[in-house]
C-alpha cells in the first residue's frame, strides 16, 4: 500500500495548513465564518473487519487473509462556500497467509489487500447554486460504476487525484473530471491523463438517462488507453425493472494495438413482494485480440465476485446471468449464477455461483456473508476452479 503521499496530495494539505492561520488573521467577521466552520466540522471513524478465504486449482496453498480496515473521515463546514476534507485509511494483516501482490506468496492465491497507510482522501471544495468543484485527491463514481468506481469492496479503495466540476439544474446534471493519478487498490500511483464525463437527465421518478465520454491516456500502462463513448437507460414501470447500457471503445494515446470493440448490457427484472428475479445480459466485445476494457470500473460487482474476469479476455466475454434476491427478518440476501462464454471463438468460459446474506443490527453495526463458487469451462483457455468466502463486520461512528 502507499508508504508516502505524493506530491499532489502534499502539495495540497500543505497549502491548507499555511492559509489558515492567515485566514484567522484577517477581520473579525471571517474569523466569525471560520469558526462557525470548524465548529460544523464532522470526524467519522469506520471499522471494518474480515476474513477472506480462497481455494483455487493451480496454487500450493489455500489463502486465508484477515485484514482490518481503520478509516478516519475529517470534513469541514462551510465557508464562503468552500470547505475541506482529509481521510485517512489503515490496512492491517491480522493473519496474512495470501498473496496481497506485494508480499512475494505466490504460493498462495491472491488476495488483493496490502497492509499500509494512506490519504485516501484530501480535497478543497467549493459549492454554491448548483455548481461544484473538487480539487485534490477524491472519490468518484459513475453510475453503477461499470466504467468509473471507487473498488469500495478491497481494503483500500480506488481514488483519483485532480479536478472535477459538477452542475445540476432540475432534472440534469453534468460531470467533468481531468485526473492525473490514480491511487489503485494495490498502493500503485497510476500516471497519465484521463478525462470522465457523465451526464444524467431525470425523465421523471421512474426513468433515467446517461450518457458517458471516458477518454484514457496512460503514461506506462498504454494497452489501457482508450476512447469510450456510451449511454445507459434505467427505468421502472410497475413492478417491471428495465437497465439497458450500450457503449463503444477504441484504441488512444500510444495503445499498441489498434481496435474497436462493442460494449452492451440488457438487464429485466420483476418484484413478486418477498422475492426479486432479475435476468441479464452482459457482452465486452473483441476486436484485433483485444477485449473491450473497463480498467477505472468497480470489476468486482460484475461478471463474478471470485474475480476470474477483471481482465477482459481477448476474445471477448459474454455474461449471461438470472439473480433472485430478497429480505427474509432483516437479512438480506442474494443469489446470482454467471454463465461466462467468449465474444469470438466460442470458448466456454465456466460458470460461477454467488451468494450473499447481510444483516444491519443497529445504526453503528453490520455483518456480511458471501461466497463465490467458480467452475472452469474448456480446459487450458479458461481460468481454474475457484472457490471464495468471506465474514465481514462492519462499524461506523
Amino acid at each position: 500500500m502507499k508508504t508516502a503521499v505524493n506530491k499532489f496530495t502534499l502539495s495540497l494539505i500543505t497549502t491548507a495548513i499555511l492559509v489558515a492561520p492567515a485566514a484567522f488573521a484577517v477581520e473579525t467577521e471571517h474569523g466569525k465564518g471560520i469558526t462557525e466552520a470548524l465548529s460544523d466540522s464532522t470526524v467519522k471513524v469506520e471499522l471494518r473487519a474480515r476474513y477472506e478465504g480462497v481455494d483455487q486449482d493451480g496454487k500450493d496453498k489455500d489463502a486465508s487473509a484477515a485484514t482490518l480496515k481503520s478509516r478516519i473521515t475529517v470534513k469541514t463546514g462551510s465557508y464562503s462556500n468552500f470547505s475541506m476534507a482529509i481521510e485517512v485509511d489503515k490496512v492491517d494483516a491480522l493473519v496474512d497467509d495470501y498473496n496481497n501482490t506485494q508480499n512475494g506468496q505466490t504460493q498462495y492465491p491472491v488476495v488483493a489487500d496490502p497492509q499500509g497507510t494512506d490519504v485516501n482522501q484530501a480535497y478543497i471544495k467549493y459549492a454554491n447554486d448548483g455548481f461544484s468543484a473538487v480539487v485534490g485527491r477524491q472519490r468518484i463514481l459513475h453510475n453503477n460504476q461499470r466504467f468509473v468506481g471507487g473498488v469500495g469492496w478491497r481494503q483500500n479503495e480506488q481514488t483519483y487525484d485532480g479536478v472535477r466540476a459538477q452542475y445540476k439544474a432540475d432534472a440534469f446534471s453534468v460531470d467533468y473530471s481531468y485526473i492525473q493519478n490514480i491511487n489503485d487498490i494495490t498502493a500503485n500511483n497510476v500516471k497519465g491523463d484521463f478525462h470522465l464525463v457523465n451526464a444524467n437527465y431525470n425523465i421523471n421518478k421512474a426513468h433515467k438517462i446517461s450518457g458517458f465520454a471516458y477518454i484514457l491516456d496512460y503514461d506506462t500502462a498504454v494497452a489501457n488507453s482508450s476512447s469510450t463513448l456510451g449511454a445507459l437507460y434505467n427505468g421502472k414501470f410497475g413492478k417491471f425493472l428495465v437497465n439497458a447500457s450500450l457503449a463503444s471503445q477504441s484504441d488512444n494515446g500510444d495503445n499498441p494495438t489498434s481496435y474497436s470493440a462493442m460494449y452492451m448490457n440488457a438487464e429485466a427484472g420483476y418484484n413478486f413482494g418477498p422475492v426479486t428475479l432479475i435476468g441479464g445480459y452482459e457482452l465486452l466485445g473483441s476486436d484485433n485480440g483485444v477485449g473491450f476494457n473497463t480498467p477505472l470500473a468497480t470489476k468486482h460487482a460484475f461478471n463474478g465476485w471470485a474475480d476470474k474476469f477483471l481482465g477482459t479476455p481477448g476474445e471477448g466475454l459474454q455474461d449471461v446471468y438470472i439473480t433472485a434476491k430478497g429480505k427474509v427478518s432483516g437479512v438480506k440476501w442474494a443469489a446470482t449464477y454467471h454463465d461466462f462464454s467468449s465474444d469470438v471463438d466460442s470458448i466456454d468460459f465456466g460458470s460461477e455461483l454467488n451468494l450473499v446474506a447481510t444483516y444491519q443490527i443497529n445504526k453503528n453495526y453490520g455483518v456480511l456473508v458471501k461466497a463465490a463458487n467458480y467452475g472452469e469451462g474448456d480446459d487450458g483457455v479458461s481460468p481454474t476452479d475457484t472457490n471464495k468466502v468471506w465474514v465481514q463486520l462492519t462499524a461506523k461512528f
